[in-house]
């Protein structure tokens, strides 16, 4: 299923609202186009007088907050497009109904009209811009065209519809570049190719270059620039046809001075089919398999519409790619993962090292006397606390094999830098880990989807079906 963008709806000029609000729903509502009116539905409305309840919406609206609407929109649209054959007109103005209804939230009112008159059936979903309070209006949005898209692509693949592969703005542009590479060949590109079959002639002079060109029926004009010019065309600067067709450089063709490479029509890019998303919309369509069944559960299939969505944005073009880039994923986040790890290890071990240190040099006199009195016990007695501290001191000292204790200063260095890498690990760590999830879960409902990896509920069903 293909979605357009919201279309915002004005007053025409010359036209009052009412005429411009009867224009717009009457050809939605068109009975030619939707089986005399039978699939036209409505919300908070009656489709027969959604014109006159839009208008008096309006009405109320100017009244409740003393705002006019002059030339402000006066209601919106959007269309849907259906792939031939792929669904009935009864189920398109469902869908359309439930898009609306789930984007508008109950706040516009609105009709859903269905065409049938060209080969792919298609919905006119028109709201009414006014609130049904009557106290604000809606707003398009920037980005609402993907928002659109992806709502409708949800429903679409809840009702087991395809989704358009590479979905992409509206943008305007030219006839000719819409059609691309099968448009035809401007009066540049044609005056171009002349100027290289002329050269290719490798003519004795620059008149001599100018009189083959006439001879393929050109007007040449001197002035302050040389202009060419065939019946019912524009004249065209020599100067104006870009990189290696000017005046000076097919002058230095001519003299030899310089070799001519004719200007190659640049072909439109063209997006890859992705044939994983092929794939799946084929498979969601067929619905076959326990597994799949088993798993088919509406919220499910919200989470698939994200593979999908992931799977257009991103152009994972097989199950190969997207498993690569789980694995990377896992793989960095591991990375990071173990890199935080080992630096709050660390930065433990310097605390309580440090701690040690610090009682060990604070206690180090009491310890010496102790030792000197011959390990006394009265000595021991009275200086218990710091004796005991300063024996757990070389016992961690011993236990770490130093021979020699850092300083202070080099173990604040060592955790300030610990502490500055752990948070720049952490900074990417978050992120790492939402990746390294949502990569997780499209690999997985691909898996589940191509039944790779049903779930064990539906293995065991499987296996009790197959001892009947």
């Amino acid at each position: 299923m293909a979605t357009t963008r919201i279309f915002s709806m004005h007053v025409n000029k010359g036209k009052t609202i009412a005429q411009c609000l009867t224009d717009r729903t009457d050809y939605a509502k068109n009975p030619e186009k939707t089986e005399k009116g039978e699939l036209v539905t409505a919300y908070a409305c009656d489709p027969h007088t959604a014109d006159a309840e839009f208008l008096f919406a309006k009405r109320q609206y100017k009244t409740i907050t003393g705002r006019e609407q002059q030339s402000d929109v006066i209601a919106y649209q959007i269309r849907q497009s259906f792939k031939p054959g792929e669904i009935t007109p009864e189920e398109a103005n469902k869908v359309g109904y439930e898009f609306a209804a789930r984007f508008l939230k109950g706040k516009h009112a609105f009709i859903v009209a269905t065409h049938t008159d060209k080969k792919h059936i298609h919905n006119h979903i028109v709201w009414n811009s006014t609130t049904l309070d009557c106290r604000y209006k809606f707003r398009d949005f920037r980005g609402s065209w993907r928002a659109v898209s992806r709502l409708s692509d949800t429903i679409c693949m809840e009702h087991r519809l395809s989704v358009v592969e590479n979905p992409t703005r509206y943008v305007h542009g030219t006839y000719n570049k819409w059609l691309g590479a099968n448009a035809q060949p401007s009066h540049r590109e044609l005056l171009r190719a002349d100027i290289d079959a002329a050269l290719a002639k490798k003519p004795e002079s620059f008149d001599a270059f100018l009189k083959l060109l006439e001879g393929a029926g050109y007007e040449i004009k001197h002035g302050a620039h040389i202009t060419f010019c065939r019946a019912g065309q524009k004249n065209i600067r020599l100067n104006s046809l870009k990189s290696g067709y000017s005046e000076d450089e097919i002058r230095a063709v001519i003299a030899g001075e310089k070799t001519h490479t004719p200007r190659k029509r640049r072909a439109p890019l063209q997006k890859k089919r992705n044939q994983l998303l092929i794939d799946i919309q084929a498979k969601m369509s067929e619905g076959k398999g326990v597994g799949f069944k088993h798993w088919a559960t509406d919220a499910n299939l919200k989470q698939m519409a994200r593979t999908v969505f992931y799977i257009q944005e991103n152009a994972a073009s097989d199950y190969e790619e997207l498993a690569a880039r789980s694995d990377a994923a896992t793989a960095r986040f591991n990375e990071l993962s173990s890199k935080i790890k080992a630096a709050e290890k660390r930065m433990a071990e310097i605390a309580v090292l440090k701690t040690h240190i610090i009682n060990y040099s604070k206690t180090r006199d009491v310890y010496a006397g102790y030792r000197a009195a011959g390990y006394s016990k009265k000595y021991l007695a009275e200086h218990e606390s710091d004796i005991i501290i300063h024996k757990a001191a070389k016992n961690a000292f011993d236990e770490l094999g130093l021979k020699k204790l850092p300083t202070i200063k080099s173990l604040q260095a060592e955790y300030a830098t610990l502490l500055t890498d752990k948070k720049a690990a952490y900074a990417e760590y978050g992120a790492a880990q939402k990746e390294m999830r949502e990569l997780l879960i499209h690999k997985k409902n691909i898996e589940i989807i191509f039944g790779t990896d049903e779930p064990e509920q539906a293995r065991k069903t499987e296996k009790e079906h197959d001892r009947q």
